[in-house]
């Protein structure tokens, strides 16, 4: 069988992803949405709707809004393919976006490109079977390992595991242009002294600091103080 020379698109490899990930992201909404009336069916339980609405109502004021903030962040630095693994698997702050960057890093591959594309979906599926495996194995280890993971020496070191993870990951882009990171990361560090209940507000947090960190781009680039990136 002959193979034509340069016979990939990525238009068309665009197009498919676009496909399938629309396809995965309706079956992963329905089975969500359809899950309590399964099990309404099953037990023979029956819905009380005025509290249903209620609670969906509630749900949806907060979650809505973060999900915009999300895929208006998330999907140009991930790209179609990974966005639509990442949003389906979930998890993205944690693991997906940092193992991604982390890809892309190695890669050298530049945001916004068809390589970009290709590693960022790459790592995030990687990422997603190697979490579903660790996840299998932790549930088959849970019980062996559960005095050691409720020791109170080892407590600290679990607490921690977070800050450590995103302050090694965030100092790599914040050391690129320390002028700009400074604003946003004092907003949000006197944000958080003054009111720690910020600290919960990711959304907020996001959309502020992100705003705050465009509209200071913008300022320092038309002052000269930052350059373009190459």
């Amino acid at each position: 069988m002959n193979i034509k020379e340069n016979s990939f698109s990525y238009e068309d490899y665009t197009a498919s992803i676009h496909r399938t990930g629309r396809l995965g992201l309706s079956i992963a909404l329905l089975m969500l949405l359809a899950a309590p009336f399964v099990f309404s069916a099953i037990t023979g339980a029956s819905i009380q709707w005025g509290g249903f609405l209620k609670a969906s109502a509630a749900v949806c004021i907060i979650y809505i809004p973060s999900c915009i903030v999300e895929y208006l962040i998330y999907v140009p630095l991930l790209g179609p393919g990974a966005s639509y693994l990442a949003f389906i698997t979930g998890n993205i702050t944690n693991l997906k976006l940092p193992c991604a960057f982390n890809a892309r890093e190695s890669a050298k591959a530049e945001v916004g490109s068809p390589e970009n594309e290709i590693v960022s979906t790459l790592s995030v599926a990687t990422s997603s079977l190697v979490t579903m495996l660790v996840i299998f194995v932790g549930v088959l280890a849970l019980i062996p390992l559960t005095p050691i993971l409720s020791n109170e020496t080892l407590k600290p070191a679990f607490d921690n595991v977070l800050p450590a993870l995103f302050g090694a990951l965030g100092y790599q882009y914040f050391s690129k242009s320390l002028k700009l990171t400074a604003i946003p990361l004092a907003f949000m560090t006197l944000l958080c002294v003054i009111i720690p209940s910020m600290v919960d507000s990711t959304s907020f947090l996001i959309i502020a600091c992100g705003g705050i960190a465009i509209a200071a781009g913008f300022v320092f680039y038309k002052k000269g103080w930052i350059k373009e990136a190459k």
